[in-house]
């Protein structure tokens, strides 16, 4: 399958190009705004064709399918465009700033008949599979509560519209939305409602949170707590599953990379449960998507699943502004 790339990203040079290239397809194009920095990055990526018109990167021939990564607040334009050229897209994480703007997205896609897919990388985690598989065989018993451990330290390179872009950055955006995505993957419900206390600890206060932590009531009965920020470089990153008859602890699990540990925990008794293959996620997600193209197989997170994500994240900001609980709505 032929990419084209419509934005010249961090998450797209050291990800979806490398996984667009190990399942065998070729990237023809990349669309930019700044011709200067994409004409560079470019380069450094081995890509010969760049430009800055968006149709002329929709309308040629040779693409098959389009990657947006582009500026969150223009990831609806580019979406529809792409649509509307008969592309399949896969869409960068958020979908959107707006509900309203997911869901437009999604209902272009279908009015197209092209396949849309969210690049979530957390439900294709080893260990996120693992503890989906144990959940569904009903081991731990009801689910009462998960604990979300999602602090990281931001590297210097991915340092600019996330602590900058007060329209479209933020720790709850670029990573609260992966967290709504990967319980919902894991328990196959919605949010409900969301509570939530968001802070700028280490960045400009005029800027978007770089801190935050919610109350999340999920559908079931299911109590979820959110830890997210840009500023831990201590401990690693975790979830915890507390059920009727055991827990699930996983340990190192929500970063890019198909690492981490998972324990069975009973009665204050730990048993290490074995993973399994640990494919690279951006490559599951990129050939997946290609199977769903050729109507071999499904998308690992959809559009649909996307919005729902988006719908958590938007109300989780909406909670930290008012110190209100706020419904979860998807429209």
């Amino acid at each position: 399958m032929r990419w084209a790339l419509i934005g010249a990203s961090d998450i797209a040079a050291t990800r979806i190009i490398p996984a667009i290239k190990a399942v065998g397809d070729e990237v023809v194009v990349v669309r930019t705004g700044n011709l200067e920095h994409g004409m560079k990055w470019a380069a450094e990526q081995g890509i010969t064709e760049v430009v800055t018109d968006l149709a002329a990167a929709l309308e040629r021939t040779d693409v098959d399918a389009v990657y947006v990564s582009s500026l969150n607040t223009l990831h609806r334009e580019h979406v529809e465009a792409a649509a509307a050229a008969g592309k399949h897209v896969l869409a960068e994480k958020p979908l959107a700033m707006r509900v309203a703007d997911a869901r437009a997205m999604v209902d272009a896609c279908k009015r197209a008949n092209v396949v849309m897919a969210t690049n979530h990388h957390l439900p294709a985690n080893p260990v996120h599979r693992r503890m989906k598989e144990v959940i569904a065989t009903g081991e731990l018993g009801e689910i009462r509560a998960i604990r979300f451990h999602h602090a990281v330290n931001l590297p210097q390179r991915l340092v600019g519209w996330r602590i900058s872009a007060i329209n479209e950055g933020g720790v709850i955006f670029d990573v609260t939305v992966h967290d709504a995505a990967a319980i919902a993957a894991m328990l196959g419900t919605n949010a409900i409602s969301v509570s939530a206390t968001a802070l700028n600890q280490d960045n400009d206060p005029k800027g978007p949170p770089d801190a935050v932590m919610t109350d999340i009531l999920w559908e079931g009965g299911v109590l979820v707590q959110t830890h997210d920020s840009y500023n831990n470089p201590h401990i690693s990153t975790s979830v915890h599953v507390l059920g009727t008859k055991a827990a699930l602890e996983a340990d190192n699990c929500n970063t890019g990379d198909p690492v981490g540990t998972l324990t069975l925990v009973k009665n204050l008794r730990r048993e290490n449960i074995e993973i399994g293959a640990r494919e690279d996620m951006y490559i599951q997600t990129v050939r997946a998507f290609g199977a769903a193209v050729r109507g071999e197989g499904e998308v690992i997170v959809t559009g649909e699943a996307g919005v729902r994500s988006l719908a958590v994240a938007v109300a989780t900001a909406e909670a930290a502004t008012t110190g209100q609980r706020v419904n979860v709505s998807q429209e």
